[in-house]
Parts: structure tokens; sequence; C-alpha cells
């Protein structure tokens, strides 16, 4: 499983698949060169004002980037003395762990290590939320601490937090005014620039690393508002969340957050949080505002291969409404399930540019203008954004497990009825949908067994609710197998399925036709 993890302490992996080019005859008046063209690229040795060395411009910056530690107490429960009432009870009577007699729980010490860096002389500072939040709910941050490259040790303030952008400010009290750093514009980075990290990598103290930008904009697959990268290949590790990307000129460009590893030490692929978003979202917890996004309440799905050719559509063309929320701003306004956005207030929805993004810098109480494609007919549907809730709170609303064709318990051996994608379904009753554990509200055809030779015995099981095939509603098996036969008649491979799992929001499902 493919993990992206903060870069203080997690890990996991990640699989990036290659290209591969081909070779074709063109008409030489109209061929297109390569791009690495002899002769085509002049900058065959660093550009003028790209240093030999970067000492003299990591001189400069260093001062202003710190180390920040959180003192924390965590409550820990111990296990009872399996010996109570024993005549062993008092030689193993501090079982579980000292002070953690019978069960009862401890309070222990905790520390986080963490990076960041100084924007004013003032003594505000920048760093990741996670490096100064509770390790867990049952941790307390007592006191947060920043030590700049000197060694001298300031107990900081937390102006503010916003947990959806990893994003934190601090105070620092100085007797004397403090080096700082400005942000740059991130906007204008290039893939291929060289960039400078700057961090505390293992709590070592000030460390500096060098890379190029590997990407920008670029989406992990965690979702949400935020999740919008500069990637690097800059060595970025354990202790380095929080700290600063420069750019050659010196300037901010990224906040250091994330790390793909097996390990969880650096493999070469780092995220930073863009200039461009963070330093919005700085300057209003410096203003002591809350951290205002736009919301118009609906689940969305990346348009995969299998959906947009289900629904006839080109690749990456949008993203699919999985569920429009009852009385939210997107279902007033008309938007619903099976909608694909294309474009919002006139820019394009892309893997790079998603729907959540755009959406949320719309600020509360105007409109977002969307181009839908519906029913292969476009249309534009006009939605008053709300202030976009805790992510908490929307993660709760998500359910527990929202994958779909991930479970062992997934298939049986049969002929999967006659509707041509290889699933047996019956009317959903009150009785099943209590059985199968999915609300009263929802509609449609219970899956009672899927053929395992099928795309659908991929992706389905047993208990799964089929509400529409191809934006129609199904009610009974027949339903199923007419829709299946319509998109046969027209050509089209694939069908595409809203299905509901247990309690978890609908989700669109293309399966292949038999």
């Amino acid at each position: 499983m493919t993990i992206v993890r903060y870069a203080y302490a997690l890990t996991g992996a990640l699989l990036l698949g290659g290209t591969a080019a081909s070779l074709a005859l063109q008409n030489p008046a109209t061929a297109q060169s390569a791009q690495n063209e002899p002769g085509s690229i002049q900058a065959t040795a660093p550009r003028v004002g790209a240093p030999m060395s970067f000492a003299d411009m990591v001189a400069k910056l260093q001062p202003a980037v710190v180390n920040i530690s959180t003192d924390q107490r965590v409550t820990v429960a111990q296990p009872a003395n399996p010996f109570a009432g024993t005549p062993f009870a008092e030689l193993f009577g501090q079982f579980g762990g000292r002070g953690g007699q019978n069960g009862a729980p401890v309070t222990r010490e905790a520390q986080s290590l963490g990076s960041g860096f100084i924007i004013s002389p003032d003594g505000y500072v920048v760093t990741n939320n996670h490096v100064v939040a509770p390790g867990n709910s049952r941790a307390t941050v007592e006191a947060i601490r920043v030590t700049l490259p000197d060694r001298k040790e300031y107990v900081a303030k937390l102006v503010g937090r916003d947990a959806a952008s990893d994003l934190a400010l601090l105070k620092i009290d100085a007797p004397t005014q403090l080096p700082y750093v400005r942000f740059g514009d991130s906007a204008r980075a290039r893939v291929g620039d060289w960039v400078v990290a700057i961090g505390n990598p293992f709590g070592l103290g000030g460390t500096v690393t060098a890379g190029i930008v590997s990407a920008v904009h670029r989406v992990t697959g965690q979702g949400g508002a935020n999740d919008r990268f500069i990637q690097t290949d800059a060595s970025i590790n354990q202790g380095n969340s929080g700290g600063p990307m420069f750019n050659l000129n010196g300037e901010v460009i990224g906040i250091n957050s994330q790390i793909f590893s097996q390990s969880g030490g650096n493999i070469g692929i780092g995220f930073a949080i863009p200039a461009e978003d963070a330093k919005p979202i700085i300057d209003t917890l410096m203003k002591g505002k809350p951290v205002q996004r736009g919301y118009i309440g609906v689940s969305i799905q990346r348009l995969t291969d299998d959906i947009a050719a289900a629904l006839n559509l080109p690749k990456n063309s949008g993203e699919i409404i999985a569920r429009a929320e009852p009385g939210g701003p997107a279902a007033k306004a008309g938007l619903r399930a099976g909608d694909v956005v294309t474009r919002v207030n006139g820019t394009q929805v892309t893997p790079d540019t998603t729907l959540s993004y755009l959406v949320a810098n719309v600020p509360p109480g105007q409109q977002a203008r969307l181009d839908v494609i519906r029913d292969g007919r476009p249309t534009t549907v006009t939605v008053t954004t709300t202030v976009r809730p805790a992510e908490e709170q929307l993660a709760q609303q998500l359910g527990e497990d929202d994958s779909f064709g991930e479970d062992s318990e997934t298939t049986t051996p049969t002929p999967g009825g006659a509707n041509g994608i290889g699933v047996t379904v019956q009317p959903l009753t009150p009785a099943i949908a209590r059985q199968v554990g999915v609300d009263s509200t929802v509609q449609g055809v219970v899956v009672s067994a899927v053929d395992a030779s099928s795309d659908a015995g991929q992706k389905l099981r047993r208990g799964d609710v089929i509400v529409s095939v191809n934006s129609a509603p199904t009610r009974t098996a027949a339903d199923v197998a007419r829709a299946v036969q319509a998109a046969k008649a027209a050509g089209r491979p694939q069908v595409l399925l809203s299905v509901v799992r247990g309690r978890n929001p609908p989700a669109f499902i293309a399966v292949r036709v038999k």
C-alpha cells in the first residue's frame, strides 16, 4: 500500500511508472526536433548567478532556521495484574510498569522534533502543524521550544494553527531583533530548478541538503483541499518537517512537510507545501483570524480511465460527483451524483488542479460557476460556497471504509445472472438493508453473488447495493439488465455503477460488460 508520511516519523512506498518513447518517420519540413537536440540547450555550465557552491547563500540563510521541540504528557493505559487475587500478586505487584498498578493509567513524558523558520525580526516562526500538535488523542502539549542555531532556546507561544494545510505559526520573544527570511513566488518554480532545504533531521541540528524541483502541483492522493505540493529530490528526513525550501535567490518557496519512504529515511521523494498556498494562510493566522475555505458539500471521485470510458468521456476531463450532501450548497443548486465537473469559474479541473482545491479557494459566500457534463450533455451549475467544516468532521462523514474490490470476502463462483456484468442481484428490502448494514433510505438492488471471472468480481462483493447503472435507477434485476443492454447497444464496453457499501457514501465503480 502506498502511504504518504510526514517528514518526521512515518514510512511508506511509492512506485512510479516510466514512459516509453517511440520513433516515427516524419516530413522533414514539419519534423519536431528532440527537446535535447545538440546545440539547442545553452546552459551546459551553471547559468549566470548559479553558484558553484551554496556556502555563501547558506551562511546567510541558516541563522533564520530553527529547531522546534515539544514537551508532551501522554496518558498510557496499563494492563491489569493477571496475578491479582493469587499468592503471586505481591511478587508481581509492579506488573504493567512503574506506577501502573492494577491496570491504572499512567502519565508519561514525550517529545516531538521538527524544524521551522523565522519570518519577521520580532520572532514569528513558521512550522508544520503536526510538529507542534499532540502526538495522539491522549497527549497534551505542555510547552513548545524553539532553539536557534546559536543554541539560544525560547519557549514559544502558539499564535495559530491550520490542520487542513498542516501549518502553524509561533511567536518567540527575544531581547534583540532576529534574523529572518521572506517567502518567494513558488508559482515561478520549474521542474529542474535547484532548491536547498535546511532543517534538523534526526535532531542533529542545522543540516543543509540540495536537489532540484522534481514536480510542481504534485497531488499525492491524500485528497482534500491542500493535496498539492512541490516534489523534490533534496534529502528530506525525519525532523525536516516545517523547515524551509529555498530557491537560488534565497527565497522560501516551500515548507518541507512529507516524504515517501520504505525505511523512514530519504529515498529522493520529498514534498513541500508551496509558498503560494502557505503565505496567505500564515498571513491570516498572524492577524488572529481563522482560516476559511469554500465548501459546496459533495463527495468527489477521480475520473479514472474506466469511469471515463463508461461515460464516453476523454481521460482527465474533470472529476465526478459521487454524492451531493442533502440540503447542502451543491444539492440546493441542482448538482447531483453522476455529474462530471470540468471547470470552476473558468479554471479547468485536472489531476493537478483538483475540484477540492479550486472550490476551497472560492471564499465562503461567493459563487462558484461549475461547468458540468450531465448524461453526456454540457450544462452549468452556480453554487454559493459556505465555510468548509473541520477535517475531523469531514472524515467522520466519509465512514470507515470507502474502498472497493480490496476485501477478501468478495467473489463466489457463479454464473452471475443474465445481466451481462457477472452479478446476481435482488431487490433491496428493509430486512436485507438491515442485514447488509446500509441506511434505510438507500434504494437499489443488493448483490447476492458475483462471478469470480468477471471484472465485477474484482470490484464488488456480496452485500453491495447497486443504486444505479449509467445514471438509470435500479430497483429490480430487470433494471440492471436493461441498462447494461442499452450500453451494449451503444457500443460501450463498460457501465458505471453507483454502489453503496455499508455506511459509506455512494461510490462510482466502472465494470466491463461481458
